[in-house]
């Protein structure tokens, strides 16, 4: 008997029960791509993600990158020490290929794109996989979307 594979249209937008269910339920991050720069979006993504419980586990493969944050960098996924929920991937779209490889091969449980970064073939090999995947979406903004509400009877 086979495992029956789902694969999501990641061209239709995701509903909102499907990102809080998962952002509800990891609880250590991956990030390939952190930065130290501050003024990088990762490095503000990071933050935030640290800041509001998460385990985040910054990869970074730049020679002699020891720490960000005060949280010990990884030059490779498969350098990582212990378990990890989700990948969230700050590289170029045609990278996620490998990654979600990489992310299938540790274990992970969802595979997460950023704002930009869509890759269909990543996205069904971390589906066949059996992850969860997200894609051209930023965590820290839908970690706080039901918060924001609207007002959209107010003049500008």
């Amino acid at each position: 008997m086979t495992n029956q594979v789902t694969y999501m249209d990641h061209d239709q937008e995701y509903t909102e029960e499907y990102l809080q269910g998962i952002l509800k339920s990891v609880k250590s991050i991956a990030m390939v791509g952190a930065s130290p720069d501050k003024t990088k979006f990762s490095y503000g993504v990071l933050r935030v993600l640290h800041e509001t419980g998460y385990d985040m586990i910054p990869i970074n493969p730049r020679p002699g990158l020891e720490e960000i944050r005060g949280i010990k960098v990884y030059p490779s996924l498969e350098a990582i020490d212990r378990p990890v929920d989700m990948v969230e991937v700050f590289r170029r779209p045609e990278e996620l290929t490998e990654i979600a490889k990489q992310a299938v091969a540790i274990g992970a449980k969802v595979l997460w794109g950023q704002i930009g970064v869509v890759n269909k073939e990543a996205a069904r090999i971390a589906e066949e996989g059996g992850m969860q995947v997200v894609m051209n979406r930023c965590p820290k903004i839908e970690l706080f979307r039901p918060f924001w509400k609207p007002k959209l009877h107010l003049t500008i």
